[in-house]
């Protein structure tokens, strides 16, 4: 006879391929995981998965049924959703988050996730978007707010803002108030977002093209410290304006004016594929929903 808890158990060992994480994930043991595994096949009489010395993996039947097994549980999900029969969201929760949203609108999600699920614990996990998508794909973080998506299948995402860059400096350096060309700006080290990031590949390829054979470019995934050096006047910086409001309120630093054109960092909410994804995507809602507003706000600002 086929159990629920066996075709739950078949999705999990199938996403994270191995019956010892989704014993964990399913609150179990390694046995039960294998004797549901057992009984799945037994009642199909199929074969799911292949083992081996170097892991499992799914045969081609179980590649085909795996389909098969997502819809019943989502199907489930939605009955009980529909139904109003669902637990509350509760338990821990592992959120990865770009800097940038940490000196933007996090707060507020956070206090607003606290008033809704005062049962959900929140582990913040603050990394640079290339970190956090890796996080995401081992299943080490459930919901990553960060730069760009995937071609993953099993990544489901949601848009939530997409912010501007700017060329940013102390006015110490006196390149503010006027028309900045890109060779000029490059007779200072440049400060941006780490090598991996968009932020950086633009720049250097900007730098490049204006002649700038090797450019010196100071990434760093810590935003805290770009700043500190642009106060410090050791070179120009390139950085959401949004983040750095106060110090650009207080003169502190200057938006300059350049020749050049620098792309936006658009963010997105990302989760995987998972029997456990309801509480993923309430968070990435809540999410979408802050930061438009925010968005928004700082635009008519």
């Amino acid at each position: 006879m086929m159990d629920f808890k066996h075709i739950e158990a078949f999705v999990w060992v199938a996403e994270v391929e191995s019956f010892r994480i989704a014993a964990e994930k399913l609150h179990t043991t390694q046995p039960a995981i294998s004797q549901r595994i057992a009984a799945l096949e037994s009642s199909l009489s199929v074969r799911l998965f292949e083992r081996s010395a170097r892991g499992i993996k799914l045969t081609e039947k179980g590649q085909e049924l795996l389909s098969h097994a997502r819809r019943i549980i989502d199907m489930r999900t939605e009955m009980l959703t529909a139904a109003r029969q669902a637990s509350p969201i509760r338990g821990l929760f592992r959120l990865g988050v770009a800097e940038t949203l940490v000196h933007t609108w996090l707060p507020e999600l956070l206090e607003r996730l606290h008033q809704r699920h005062p049962a959900l614990v929140v582990e913040l996990q603050v990394d640079t978007s290339h970190v956090l998508r890796s996080q995401l794909l081992s299943h080490q973080i459930d919901l990553a707010m960060l730069v760009g998506t995937s071609q993953d299948p099993r990544e489901h995402s949601l848009h939530l803002w997409d912010y501007s860059l700017a060329w940013i400096a102390s006015p110490s350096l006196r390149l503010h108030g006027r028309t900045v060309k890109a060779k000029e700006l490059a007779a200072y080290p440049i400060i941006t977002y780490p090598p991996a990031s968009v932020p950086h590949h633009a720049v250097k390829r900007i730098l490049q093209d204006a002649g700038i054979k090797e450019p010196r470019l100071y990434g760093s995934a810590s935003l805290s410290t770009i700043v500190h050096m642009a106060r410090h006047g050791m070179g120009p910086c390139v950085i959401a304006p949004a983040v750095i409001a106060e110090e650009l309120g207080q003169g502190k630093l200057c938006i300059l004016r350049t020749d050049t054109t620098l792309p936006d960092i658009d963010f997105h909410a990302c989760w995987l594929d998972t029997p456990d994804s309801h509480t993923a995507l309430t968070v990435a809602r809540l999410a979408q929903e802050i930061a438009h507003k925010a968005g928004a706000r700082d635009h008519q600002g």
